[in-house]
């Protein structure tokens, strides 16, 4: 899938498991990756013989969120291919979020911005003890309006407040105690309560289990409608194309701090 930045399994019992996989860069995601999750989440969404979907990340880290490097390419798009960017990470995170069926998240290492998304749209978040998360698009200048219904929706409004206005680092345990992960589970039992949970959902009608789904989310108002994908979208662009943006990536390449940062001493 996508020059195999995004791999798909299906194993005989109906498990399939994405693994995102450009592990050189922390599985930062660029456009191949987007158009890999997006083929593949509609694939496996409509695949009869798949029963669940459980998410990893190749190598050290889970997902360190966007490439920056991509983020700087794109913010120099027309508006239109500019619009098309943020819609895909918009519409990739909505099939997540909405997937009919039940969908576990495994996080180790870093898992920054999108890789947040990811965490906050499965079913079921486990993380490592040394799993370090951050909501950091702030940072680099830009906004995470195309996963921002998804992290009210897993962590609430105060913790999103937090978080995502100041970019902070935070730990396992943090993740735990907001809600953003279930269980913070040690690598060497992480395989047997995977398939403790998996086995649990096997036990479950997968009709129920669609239908369960679907009317939480539909009933908190937790599906979006193509216009409100759009917005969302809207605004992430057009923070991204502004002169801030190429501020905030700029800095982040050059190793450098941003231009509106200011030191205790100032």
């Amino acid at each position: 899938m996508s020059g195999d930045v995004v791999l798909l399994t299906v194993d005989k019992r109906g498990v399939a498991t994405v693994t995102l996989n450009r592990p050189e860069v922390g599985n930062a995601y660029n456009a191949a990756m987007l158009d890999g999750l997006i083929g593949g989440l509609e694939r496996l969404a409509k695949d009869t013989s798949v029963r669940c979907l459980v998410i990893r990340g190749a190598g050290r880290h889970f997902q360190v969120g966007a490439d920056i490097s991509w983020l700087n390419e794109v913010a120099h798009y027309p508006p239109a291919g500019n619009f098309a960017a943020s819609m895909a990470t918009t519409r990739a995170m909505t099939l997540l979020n909405e997937f009919p069926k039940p969908t576990i998240a495994l996080v180790h290492g870093a898992c920054f911005g999108g890789g947040i998304g990811i965490v906050c749209c499965v079913d079921v978040a486990f993380a490592t003890p040394d799993s370090l998360f951050g909501i950091t698009e702030v940072r680099v200048g830009v906004s995470p309006a195309p996963i921002s219904t998804h992290m009210v929706n897993a962590i609430g409004l105060r913790h999103t407040r937090r978080y995502a206005l100041t970019g902070e680092r935070f730990d396992a345990r943090e993740a735990e105690r907001i809600g953003l992960v279930h269980e913070v589970v040690p690598e060497a039992d992480m395989e047997p309560k995977l398939a403790a949970v998996l086995d649990a959902i096997f036990l479950s009608g997968p009709d129920a289990i669609a239908i369960t789904k679907r009317s939480f989310l539909g009933a908190n108002g937790l599906l979006l409608d193509e216009r409100q994908m759009t917005l969302l979208s809207h605004e992430g662009w057009t923070q991204r194309a502004s002169p801030e943006g190429h501020e905030g990536t700029s800095a982040f390449r050059e190793k450098r701090r941003p231009a509106w940062y200011r030191s205790p001493e100032d």
